[in-house]
């Protein structure tokens, strides 16, 4: 097939679609990929694609077209600014960058926003294909949890903008099954809803990976790692305090890598409760270096804030999560805590209790080693029954086969 994958994130930035688009290819598909320039998730573009974005026109055979967007900053309006921005920047580029190719399907990834949409949508109409839809975060009520957006009319405008989407796409995938009921509040055919969740990279079967050395290694300590994106929905605030209820025990320390809009806030925090000798902030590193991070803990941590739309999410780091055989903590609700608690591979509490995450890590810290080995196991092979790469992604493929058959069956009436 020749795919057309619409993403405002991609390569260097450190999503699952890079992930995807590397399989695809390998398995024979012609892909090209129209997105952004990498600055996610600072509002800094890469330092090594300023120095030579021609390096960057390139993924593993792929070619890349990169339109002009307002990079990311802090503040609510500048990032709505940031999302329209590409929206405008596909939409006139994208025709043009893309004018002598022909394409089967557009697939759309979206972490967020879901404006995203828009471009491919406009594209799919131009070449007369059909629009697969991959919706990771539900828009307006995410916009609405973490507080970007407090306007009652403006959430209803975006409401509406959902609805355009969905509505004029072929297939909508959602992350969990939850999502199903989310998008079919926006869509008028529920017929074209499908559940899709994300996969597990194989990266991280491998138990053999050296320890980070960025990591000091002080005698015996119970490790607990949180990875990925420092954001509002990550509900930051609730882990200190967890942390802080354990501050005087030595055996405990947190372990956290990655980076967000709450990276200086989390900075200032951990300081201003001397929480500097229990809390290692570590920043950003590539996919390829996270196994070596996993390598030192004795749990992993994910988090969401307590909002119904949360509890309809599966965080895209538990299925690596999983996959890893680390046992899992969780302070969420709903479907993420739901798998943990099915896989039998780890501790929840509810979203945003502190105290019940503190009692998690000294339950699971006190558990004998080989205890929470088994743990785990199961974590592993639930994920690889659940969340298997191979499965999905095939599974993918026969979505977008599905997709294109309907719509030349349609064109033919």
């Amino acid at each position: 097939m020749r795919i057309l994958v619409v993403t405002q994130y991609f390569w260097p930035e450190n999503f699952r679609i890079n992930d995807l688009i590397a399989e695809l290819k390998q398995r024979g598909h012609e892909l090209t990929v129209l997105t952004g320039k990498p600055n996610y998730p600072l509002g800094e573009v890469f330092p090594e694609f300023r120095r030579a974005p021609s390096l960057f026109s390139n993924y593993e055979g792929v070619e890349i077209f990169r339109v002009p967007m307002l990079r990311r900053a802090r503040g609510s309006v500048r990032l709505i600014l940031n999302y329209l921005s590409f929206v405008l920047g596909g939409s006139l580029w994208g025709p043009w960058f893309l004018r002598k190719r022909e394409f089967d399907v557009v697939f759309i990834y979206e972490p967020s926003p879901v404006t995203v949409a828009l471009p491919a949508i406009l594209l799919g109409r131009i070449k007369k294909i059909p629009v697969v839809f991959w919706v990771l975060d539900l828009w307006p009520e995410t916009l609405a949890a973490i507080g970007v957006v407090r306007s009652p009319r403006l959430l209803r405008w975006i409401g509406h903008l959902v609805q355009f989407s969905y509505n004029n796409c072929d297939i909508v995938l959602g992350q969990s099954r939850a999502f199903i009921d989310g998008i079919a509040k926006y869509c008028s055919d529920k017929s074209k809803i499908r559940y899709y969740p994300s996969w597990a990279e194989d990266v991280f079967l491998d138990n053999a990976s050296e320890k980070a050395n960025e990591i000091p290694v002080r005698g015996r300590t119970f490790d607990i790692l949180f990875a990925g994106n420092i954001g509002e929905a990550q509900d930051m605030p609730s882990i200190l305090s967890a942390a802080e209820l354990l501050k005087h025990d030595d055996g405990v320390r947190w372990i956290i890598v990655g980076d967000g809009r709450k990276s200086e806030w989390l900075k200032a925090e951990v300081e201003r409760r001397g929480l500097a000798e229990k809390v290692l902030l570590l920043g950003r590193y590539s996919v390829d270096r996270m196994p070596s991070f996993y390598a030192h803990a004795d749990a992993l941590l994910v988090s969401l804030m307590s909002d119904a739309v949360f509890s309809m999410t599966i965080p895209g780091k538990l299925q690596t999560y999983l996959m890893a055989g680390v046992p899992v903590l969780g302070m969420l609700d709903g479907e993420g805590a739901s798998a943990i608690r099915q896989a039998k591979a780890g501790f929840t509490c509810p979203a945003g209790d502190a105290n019940g995450l503190a009692a998690a890590v000294k339950q699971l810290a006190a558990m004998p080693e080989s205890e929470r080995r088994d743990m785990g196991l199961n974590g592993r092979r639930y994920a690889q029954r659940e969340f298997d790469r191979d499965m999905l992604i095939s599974k993918l493929e026969g979505f977008f086969e599905e997709a294109i058959l309907s719509y030349r069956e349609r064109e033919t009436i």
